[in-house]
Order: structure tokens, then sequence, then C-alpha cells
């Protein structure tokens, strides 16, 4: 008995989604492409300045550090109160508005504490935090 078979299809690779990506991208850097030329089409001939600073965000906070026993940290460097005073005051000249996050133990004394706010206020820095935590909340 002869066996009947089919003839083999030929395999076909469907590139329909293909071509709608590329159309897509070539649309999309067509468009891109227009703005930069407008941004550009004027002449402008931009100002000069003998001294400038970089345009970025906020600094990062400063945080001290008042441990139990009264004394002060900086990024884990001791410091006294004058040389806090300094640190605050250069980073004040530097960006007006500089943050502050006083970070004491709660078993410590509260003088050190208020040093370190009389510091902030002397440098002229007014955004003062005291940091703390939820009651049961782990260390």
């Amino acid at each position: 008995m002869p066996l009947k078979t089919l003839p083999l299809e030929e395999p076909s690779i469907n590139l329909t989604s293909m071509l709608d990506v590329v159309l897509n991208l070539i649309i999309f850097f067509m468009i891109s492409t227009q703005f930069i030329q407008e941004e550009r089409q004027y002449d402008v001939k931009l100002p000069t300045v003998s001294a400038a600073t970089a345009l970025s965000g906020q600094p990062d906070e400063i945080v001290v550090n008042v441990l139990a026993n009264g004394a002060l940290q900086i990024k884990g460097q001791s410091v006294n109160n004058q040389e806090l005073a300094a640190l605050l005051k250069s980073a004040r000249e530097r960006f007006p508005g500089q943050a502050v996050v006083v970070r004491a133990d709660g078993d410590g004394k509260y003088q050190p504490v208020m040093d370190v706010l009389s510091a902030c206020r002397l440098a002229g820095i007014r955004n003062v935090s005291l940091a703390n935590r939820l009651t049961g909340a782990t260390p």
C-alpha cells in the first residue's frame, strides 16, 4: 500500500512587525532631528563670565552626629564646635539653601544638640532637621 505524503511547506519569516518598528524609529528620529535644528536656528551670542559654578541640584544635607558623650562627628570625622561653625559657614556661602540634619543619641546630653543648633543659626542655615525614628522601629 503506497503512502501518500504531502509536499513540505517552505518556512517563511513574517516581516510585518519588524517593518512597523523600523518605520516608528524612522519617524521618531526625523521628529527629534527637527527639534534640534529649530533650537539652533537663531544666532545667539552667549554672554561670558569670569568665574562660574556648575549648575547642579541641591547638595546633600550635612549630617551632624551628636554622640552620647557630647562629641560631634561629620562623615565619621570628629569635629569641635569651632570647626563645625566654620564648616557650616563655608557650606552656607557655597549654597544658601544648605540643609543640616542633627542626629543625636537619645540618651545623650541636651547641651551639645543646642550647640549644634546655635552654630547653624550663626552660620545662617535655616533648613535644620532633627532626626528621629518611630517607637518600636529597628535602629
